[in-house]
């Protein structure tokens, strides 16, 4: 019987993208749909080059310039600093352990050209998603827009992200052409659906991230119920470097007395987070990194998936913009269009609210989490009809 091959970034040592990336596995595993994720070992190299090509055409971008250099530090850092890179190790080993753990892998490919050739054969359909694999870089590597399947097997896009509201000119006539391909269109966000509409006249579905089509309880699968801090405190997960976030996080410290557990240089080296933390484990992998939004009295984050486990879990959450919305590599889009499905845009802050009356905003989960039934159940349908599921 032929299966669904899913292609997603299940190898990005990021609890979010390992998170959606087994999400995607666990519902077609429910939904009885035999799945195997594409392996990417042999051609990853590949993406790799052609991602570094689109950076090198953006090399006079402030923005990108700057991302970029946050990458090169961190590298820098693991180099010259021993205990540092041990600590580095420490978690990538988790992500790795992980990952060989959940995923069930394709045979290796050694080329994006080798799935071609037996795609028909073995897959009634490609699945893409969720994840911001439509950034520009993405669609310049040209493996996340599912031009390698045939034209007459079925090509689903499921919770895909652009992770922004605009692409560069020069890519949206090649954009329109891999839409145009794809059988079952669905988005992540608002501002996806907008712009799917605007490039191809097409309505793509805005459907909630694979991991949201589980409840709190469906994730006990891969954490344990002990928590992995004792102590009652405010966890921190922030991918960004702004400093009054984190400010932010201490005055809450200072209120309640919550000691400060924070997971750190995360997508960059963060010289001020040296101290910042109470606790700041490293050996915390996908399972972990669930436990210690589960036992958290308050969670500061600017990212979209702390955000995610946050709602499932009703914490006292507060999310944090991590780009100015006038750089070009902003991501923000996805977090803004998540709190506004949901009903909790008042959960995004800037830093410079005041803390005591923060601290005592609540949250009406019922209603809430009941808005998020109504999107899980339309999201499913969607996945049901895209693969001819009664």
């Amino acid at each position: 019987m032929k299966k669904v091959a899913i292609v997603s970034c299940y190898f990005q040592k990021n609890y979010g993208s390992m998170l959606q990336a087994y999400a995607t596995q666990k519902i077609l595993d429910m939904l009885n749909v035999e799945n195997e994720t594409i392996c990417i070992e042999g051609f990853a190299k590949d993406i790799n080059k052609a991602k570094y090509k689109f950076y090198l055409k953006k090399i006079f971008d402030r923005d990108t310039f700057k991302e970029k250099a946050k990458t090169v530090k961190l590298a820098l850092k693991r180099k010259m600093d021993k205990e540092f890179a041990h600590n580095v190790a420490i978690r990538n080993e988790c992500f790795k352990n992980f990952s060989s753990t959940v995923f069930r892998l394709s045979e290796k490919y050694n080329s994006i050209n080798d799935i071609t050739k037996v795609c028909k054969e073995k897959y009634s359909a490609v699945l893409v998603g969720s994840d911001q694999l439509w950034l520009p870089s993405n669609i310049y590597a040209n493996y996340y827009t599912l031009n390698f399947v045939p034209d007459d097997v079925n090509k689903i896009s499921y919770s895909t992200s652009f992770g922004a509201a605009s692409l560069p000119d020069w890519q949206k006539d090649f954009t329109r052409k891999f839409l145009n391909r794809i059988d079952n269109l669905s988005v992540r966000e608002l501002s996806g659906a907008n712009l799917i509409k605007d490039l191809t006249g097409r309505d793509a579905q805005v459907v909630c991230d694979p991991t949201m089509l589980f409840s709190a309880e469906n994730w006990m699968d891969i954490q344990k119920e002990e928590p992995f801090v004792k102590d009652k405190y405010i966890f921190c997960y922030f991918l960004g470097n702004n400093q009054k976030h984190r400010e932010f996080a201490k005055k809450i410290k200072e209120l309640t007395g919550y000691k400060i557990v924070a997971l750190q240089h995360l997508d960059e080296y963060v010289k001020e987070d040296v101290g910042f933390a109470d606790i700041a484990p490293y050996n915390v992998g996908p399972g972990e990194f669930l436990n210690l939004i589960r036992n958290a009295e308050f969670v500061c984050t600017d990212s979209f998936h702390g955000s995610v486990f946050s709602t499932l879990y009703r914490k006292k959450f507060f999310t944090f913009m991590r780009f100015k919305n006038t750089s070009t590599m902003s991501t923000n889009s996805r977090i803004t269009s998540l709190l506004k499905i949901l009903g909790l845009e008042d959960r995004m802050l800037s830093g410079d609210e005041d803390a005591k009356k923060c601290i005592n905003m609540e949250i009406d989960f019922d209603t809430v989490l009941s808005n998020l039934e109504e999107f899980r159940k339309d999201s499913l349908e969607f996945l049901k009809k895209s693969l001819d599921i009664k």
